[in-house]
């Protein structure tokens, strides 16, 4: 799916509504629900294929997991990959250039714990091999300044634009912010890193999506959440079915031939 479609996603009048897949099954339903992209969760990703997240997961399974994703849907595909499954960043680059191969038109990258001079080498050395290999792709840098409680106030407003400038510099097409809720710090950042958009984590303390289009924002992310309501769905269900009693467990279903016909030909 062409990069020029997903570009044009951030800049359109309507947020960028992404509902985190993480698998193909995922992937392909939440496409047929009219996601206009499909970001994956590296937190659910890696749960699927039995690794914790937190760079845990193999570059073959990241391979694998994209491959089957990217499989089976016709919209554009942006891969969390984490903090590049390497403090290499060449190492990062090149695991980026398959991901590239498989179809994937972007990527997003973190600074996690790491220094941002860290990030800037990754996301300089994905930006140059991408080019060499002839295929344009959308960095979206994230910064854990929020999610880390690295700074608050103004200091953490100041810390998140800091980053931008520098990962922008570095090669970077759009911000991620997760843990970022109060609207006078996302209009701040916002309008301080234009034009590169703003992509905010979904939470309970979030303001409504018209709020969050006021304040700048371009970008909404499910992260893990829809994941792990799956899992707690599933733990729930589990329960009850174990302690003698049927629930809501086919109440709560999607029909079987519904599925199924997610994959027909």
């Amino acid at each position: 799916m062409s990069i020029e479609i997903f570009r044009a996603l951030h800049q359109g009048p309507a947020l960028l509504v992404l509902p985190n897949a993480w698998d193909a099954v995922s992937a392909r339903l939440i496409e047929s629900m009219g996601a206009k992209a499909i970001a994956t969760t590296s937190a659910g990703l890696a749960w699927s294929r039995g690794y914790p997240d937190g760079d845990a997961l193999p570059i073959d399974q990241v391979i694998a997991a994209t491959r089957d994703i990217a499989r089976v849907i016709r919209v554009p595909l942006t891969v969390d990959i984490e903090a590049g499954y390497s403090d290499d960043p060449h190492e990062a680059a090149d695991l980026v250039v398959r991901i590239l191969d498989i179809g994937a038109v972007g990527i997003n990258i973190e600074d996690g714990a790491a220094s941002a001079d860290l990030l800037c080498k990754k996301i300089a050395a994905v930006r140059n091999a991408a080019a060499r290999s002839g295929v344009d792709l959308f960095i979206n840098a994230r910064t854990d300044v929020y999610l880390r409680g690295i700074a608050g106030g103004d200091a953490a407003i100041a810390e998140v634009t800091h980053r931008a400038s520098r990962y922008r510099a570095a090669g970077c097409d759009g911000l991620f912010v997760p843990g970022l809720s109060g609207g006078d710090a996302m209009a701040a950042i916002a309008q301080a890193i234009k034009p590169m958009p703003l992509n905010v984590m979904a939470l309970p303390s979030l303001p409504s999506m018209d709020a969050l289009r006021k304040h700048g924002v371009r970008r909404l992310s499910a992260g893990s959440a829809i994941a792990e309501a799956a899992l707690g769905c599933t733990r729930r269900l589990t329960a009850a079915l174990l302690a003698g009693s049927l629930g809501e467990m086919f109440s709560a279903a999607a029909e079987y031939g519904t599925v199924n016909k997610l994959f027909g030909h």
